[in-house]
């Protein structure tokens, strides 16, 4: 059985790659990008992070960004596209109701909570044996959540 190695990206490093390559943390996260997936991992956007970036992306009008988002996109990209799926919902909702039981919540209680549906796609990502990472900015949230990696992006190689 081949595993893989996934990589879900949060809207953190995404939005990252989105901007103007002229940056240089820009340029080190598209280096990173082009680095993981060199060494074989699959990159894979989830559908909450594309919905937290475009929401933004359009309020503010960038409109090249935008671009940059619809081309990574395209299923020729390289990168993986993951649907929010009703198993996802299911399993976010317990995490939602769990964090705010047992813990500090991720988010106020009538925000959607993009953490807790972020985990819940991360969860139920990839096959078993798989091993499934989220890229992000913000350990400290998402690591609340039982059974989920999460690391700052540019420390994943």
């Amino acid at each position: 059985m081949i595993m893989a190695r996934l990589i879900l990206l949060d809207s953190g490093p995404l939005g990252l790659i989105l901007r103007s390559p002229t940056h240089t943390q820009v340029l080190r996260c598209l280096n990173w990008l082009r680095s993981i997936s060199s060494a074989g991992a699959d990159v894979v956007i989830p559908e909450i992070a594309h919905y937290e970036l475009r929401r933004e992306l359009l309020r503010i009008r960038a409109v090249a960004s935008l671009h940059r988002l619809d081309r990574y996109l395209d299923p020729t990209s390289g990168l993986t596209y993951l649907t929010l799926t009703t198993n996802a919902i299911i399993k976010a909702a317990e995490f939602w109701a769990l964090i705010r039981q047992t813990e500090i919540p991720t988010a106020s209680p009538d925000a959607l909570d993009a953490d807790a549906l972020l985990a819940g796609q991360a969860s139920l990502a990839g096959l078993p044996g798989d091993t499934v990472t989220v890229a992000t900015t913000n350990t400290t949230h998402l690591n609340r959540f039982p059974g989920i990696d999460a690391r700052q992006w540019d420390q994943i190689v």
